[in-house]
């Protein structure tokens, strides 16, 4: 296991470097020119996301959409994944971590709008769509478009399942103490309610994801703010630590230490792809499944999803656990071993109901991501070997939720690393290379957004 832990190391080091920083940063970029910088737009999509779209063509609504998307994105990403960020990166990665989120809402909604663009349909009318789809309609890139669905079909089990089961056996390991749980009783609980929702398909996710998303979400966040206003006054100090340390390196108070740019650009913009997803063509996979009369109306929705996971959640945890430090100087990062507990200690500032709300907030937030991606996976799958291969891969999936609580978790979290890479890169292809498909398409709608697309939706064998 040490052995087969050194060479993920590795390939997670090379495939993490210099270049994929330049390639995701430099498409965030580029598709902010591109779109005239569609961020501008995030309120009307968000007005959009709970504007009821019924009679257009598609399997969930757009909120439903939107709340699975957000169900796979907020997640351990937002807890563990900045504190781990901090903790490897040093401060200044929380501010590329939230660059990644301002500059990826754009990416998030080139992705969405081919994805939508080129989705098909089955016999029994479910859509199909994602950037297998954009590659083969789009590029007449299948075999681009099959490298895509193996990455993002493997991929569900490490960021989709391992990494967010193993968290929550972590977290539950380290706060329940009044009772002592096993974590293969963890990861076999976790298996069977994954079981039961998962094997309704979209229609069951989405109405699951729909409640609890929504929830969760207001849950933890209120938990950010309660320590945010009782490190009122550290608020402004952090700030100016994270940028800072962001283009330096340094050290401040309680230990601490920001190791340059490369370093702290390394993690932060790791960690907001992880948390965001944004670029890894994840996202429109069941973006394509809701009904919109048009691409850019949903992609404008599913746009949001980055918005409120990366420039607020992730935010807020970075302000929080950074100005926790700052406060509390009793707090030493270099006593701390992971990036999880940097999360426990700001959470332990709220006497009783901090540890709860922590526990809580990771449970519900990595259930959540588990199911959205379990449909994502189940997508690619069907591109892959059509409907049959379904339940098999359902079955797998279930097996790798009962097994993940047990695994090494820095193992886990470089395996979903190196999967996040490989799926990246064919998804990044199809935005850049079909960019100008992106531009018409937004110029063709985004003034009128209620207008319908009349283009019939292929039907196909599947």
């Amino acid at each position: 296991m040490e052995t087969i832990s050194k060479i993920v190391k590795s390939i997670d080091d090379i495939v993490w470097g210099v270049p994929m920083i330049i390639i995701l940063f430099g498409t965030h970029l580029f598709m902010t020119f591109k779109t005239g910088f569609i961020q501008r737009k995030v309120f009307k999509g968000i007005k959009l996301s709970v504007t009821k779209d019924p009679d257009s063509p598609g399997d969930v609504s757009q909120f439903q959409a939107l709340t699975t998307a957000l169900a796979s994105t907020i997640g351990t990403g937002n807890i563990i994944g900045v504190g781990t960020a901090i903790y490897l990166g040093g401060p200044g990665a929380v501010l590329w971590c939230w660059l990644t989120g301002v500059f990826g809402i754009a990416t998030k909604y080139a992705e969405s709008l081919i994805a939508v663009k080129y989705r098909v349909k089955t016999k029994e009318g479910k859509m199909l769509g994602g950037a297998m789809y954009a590659l083969e309609r789009g590029l007449n890139m299948k075999w681009l478009g099959i490298i895509f669905a193996l990455c993002a079909a493997f991929a569900s089990f490490g960021i989709g399942s391992g990494t967010q089961i193993n968290a929550i056996a972590e977290v539950i390991e380290n706060n329940v103490t009044f009772i002592t749980i096993p974590r293969w009783t963890i990861g076999l609980v976790a298996a069977v309610i994954t079981a039961v929702v998962i094997m309704g398909g979209i229609q069951s996710i989405s109405k699951v994801c729909e409640k609890l998303v929504p929830v969760m979400a207001l849950f933890y966040v209120l938990g950010c703010l309660i320590i945010l206003t009782m490190n009122y006054d550290f608020i402004i100090p952090a700030i100016s630590c994270i940028v800072k340390l962001a283009f330096t390196p340094g050290a401040v108070g309680g230990g601490l230490i920001g190791q340059g740019i490369m370093i702290a650009a390394r993690y932060g913009i790791a960690r907001g792809l992880f948390s965001n997803e944004s670029g890894m063509g994840s996202a429109p996979l069941v973006a394509s499944a809701a009904k919109t009369k048009n691409s850019v109306r949903q992609a404008l929705v599913s746009s949001t999803g980055t918005f409120w996971d990366t420039v607020v959640v992730c935010l807020m945890t970075g302000l929080m656990i950074v100005s926790t430090i700052l406060k509390n100087p009793d707090i030493n990062i270099s006593d701390i071993e992971n990036g999880g507990q940097l999360t426990t200690a700001a959470f332990s500032q709220i006497p009783v109901l901090g540890p709860a709300i922590l526990v809580l907030g990771i449970i519900s937030f990595a259930y959540s991501t588990t199911l959205g991606w379990s449909y994502y996976g189940e997508q690619c799958v069907e591109y892959l070997g059509g409907r049959k291969c379904v339940f098999v891969y359902k079955i797998i999936f279930i097996i790798t939720v009962a097994l993940a609580a047990v695994v090494s978790i820095d193992l886990v979290w470089d395996i979903a690393n190196v999967l996040n890479a490989f799926m990246a890169i064919p998804n990044l292809v199809a935005i850049i290379l079909l960019s100008n498909v992106i531009k018409e398409e937004t110029k063709k709608y985004i003034n009128d957004i209620d207008k319908e697309d009349t283009t019939p939706v292929p039907i196909i064998e599947k």
